[in-house]
């Protein structure tokens, strides 16, 4: 019920993922996706699918300090909250040991900007997706958003272009659409506040700024400024 106060790249990547989901024909058994990189992933959260989770074990340093990957909190916090999660996997998909074609589909949110090995990363992605399913990324909007200077994400090995990231996932897809996403400014980061029940203005302030930015955020996928994100479809 909350999901219309969240921020919009989560209903951006919600709203994808249920109508890519239409696109799977399959009646005898629900729907298998593969969540990349998806520690709590509130992505799928209700959805009728089974959800296996795989993401690196948590790292000393900086994976750590950016809270990234599993750790044994996180993966009993899982188990306790969602209903939909049927396995959970902890390995490098660089280096993936999964069968070939044993998932309907693959989510990888905000993950592929940290893997030094993309081209592996991808080609295992492709890989593990049965014939007439889908690999759905997001990533920042390296078109706009430079990974440089004093607002440097030290964990981020590179921001595509939107070009970039096409030439990459079609050396492994049959079929690839990648386009512009999200809204940037100031009611963008006013929305990312997160919400706190100590701070009851900040908790307006924060869904005011989620309001507005959605508003913004209506027909930009063909701009490649002042957006945040790359939304991108691979199909098998």
């Amino acid at each position: 019920m909350t999901f219309p106060l969240m921020t919009v790249h989560l209903q951006t990547v919600r709203s994808d993922i249920k109508r890519l989901l239409k696109s799977i024909n399959k009646t005898d058994k629900p729907v298998t996706i593969l969540d990349v990189g998806g520690r709590k992933s509130p992505y799928t959260i209700g959805l009728p699918v089974n959800v296996i989770l795989l993401d690196v074990p948590q790292e000393e340093g900086t994976k750590k300090d950016l809270n990234l990957g599993f750790t044994d909190a996180i993966l009993k916090n899982i188990k306790q909250k969602r209903s939909n999660i049927s396995d959970l996997v902890i390995q490098d998909m660089t280096k993936s040991t999964l069968a070939d074609e044993s998932y309907d589909a693959v989510t990888c949110i905000e993950v592929i900007e940290h893997v030094p090995e993309d081209e592996s990363f991808v080609a295992n992605i492709s890989k593990v997706i049965k014939k007439g399913g889908w690999a759905y990324f997001t990533t920042p909007n390296g078109d706009f958003i430079k990974n440089e200077g004093p607002g440097k994400n030290p964990d981020h090995i590179r921001h595509y272009t939107k070009e970039e990231l096409q030439h990459l996932l079609e050396r492994h897809f049959d079929k690839v659409e990648v386009h512009y996403a999200v809204k940037t400014g100031k009611y963008r980061v006013m929305s990312l506040k997160g919400f706190d029940k100590k701070k009851p203005f900040g908790i307006l302030k924060s869904l005011y700024g989620n309001m507005i930015n959605q508003f913004q955020s209506k027909d930009v996928q063909d701009t490649p400024i002042e957006t945040a994100h790359l939304v991108a479809i691979g199909y098998k």
